[in-house]
């Protein structure tokens, strides 16, 4: 083959990654069991991809904490979602997802995309740490999870004590269905190049502030949640006694004092410009909840 022969062919396969051939890809989903990792998973294998559903305990091991996990996930993958533990902003993270960005490109990775989060300061130096050389890569920041009501932690206190106590004041905030993260990541990765390089801002459609949110569910599920505000500090303190390290609960304190001080109260265009459609609702997110005897 000649140099121009090799450099039209060359030409041709980068044309083809910037408009999305839409070709299966094989992609490894880090945090597959979580409440995003395990949709993005659910919604690649539904659009045709190969799926690695890697966790600590899965049958394709990963482990941010364990780099010796990395290679064996990433060899032979076209792209990798990448949802760091326990938080994109946390202590270690950009270190870590750096790395890891630097071992993927090695092994041929084409495209990585990394879950943040909207209004985050905390996680600025992690999606900085995923540009490495050679790297195509996406940060999809979100706003806060309408499933963390319904899923973890927050929605076992709920079930258990029939109130949410969390530091969230009465800050207005767009609650996005992790199914339109979900199709987002896959959207992205579908589109070749046309993303790469970019930060993307997802939102749901309408602002709630966590007292509405609750009075939502309690008329989704027929059941009274009350929803009680309670000082960031406070509710760490609550956390050590838990037995959450000291650390981890410093990091918290600082994430809820500043990530829900407001600075979220509006709405993303994301979900729209990406996927043409609006968010889904988060009435009918807690209707379907409510339907699964989620707050039973």
């Amino acid at each position: 083959m000649t140099t121009n022969e090799q450099n039209t062919t060359a030409n041709e396969q980068n044309t083809q990654h910037t408009q999305g051939s839409g070709a299966p890809l094989t992609v490894l989903v880090t945090g597959a069991t979580g409440r995003v990792g395990s949709r993005v998973a659910e919604a690649a294998r539904a659009a045709g991809h190969e799926v690695r559903a890697a966790s600590r305990s899965g049958a394709v091991r990963f482990d941010w904490y364990d780099a010796s996990t990395w290679a064996d996930a990433l060899r032979g993958t076209d792209a990798a979602f990448l949802a760091y533990q326990p938080d994109v902003g946390a202590p270690g993270a950009a270190e870590a997802v750096g790395a890891f960005a630097r071992r993927a490109v090695e092994l041929g990775v084409r495209h990585l995309v990394l879950l943040s989060a909207r209004g985050e300061d905390q996680a600025h130096a992690t999606e900085d740490a995923l540009a490495v050389p050679g790297a195509r890569w996406t940060v999809v920041r979100a706003s806060w999870f309408a499933q963390n009501l319904s899923e973890g932690p927050l929605a076992d206190a709920m079930r258990e004590s029939g109130e949410l106590a969390f530091p969230g004041g009465e800050v207005l905030e767009p609650f996005i269905d992790v199914r339109d993260v979900a199709d987002v990541v896959l959207a992205v990765l579908a589109a070749g190049a046309r993303y790469d390089g970019q930060v993307l801002e997802v939102s749901g459609g309408r602002l709630l502030s966590f007292r509405d949110a609750v009075a939502e569910v309690s008329a989704a599920a027929g059941r009274e949640f009350s929803y009680v505000p309670v000082p960031a500090r406070a509710y760490g303190a609550a956390l050590r006694e838990f037995g959450v390290p000291d650390a981890e609960v410093a990091f918290l304190i600082d994430l809820f004092e500043t990530n829900l001080d407001g600075r979220n109260a509006h709405i993303s265009p994301g979900v729209r410009e990406i996927l043409g459609r609006a968010p889904r609702e988060f009435s009918a997110f807690a209707r379907e909840a409510a339907a699964a005897a989620t707050w039973k």
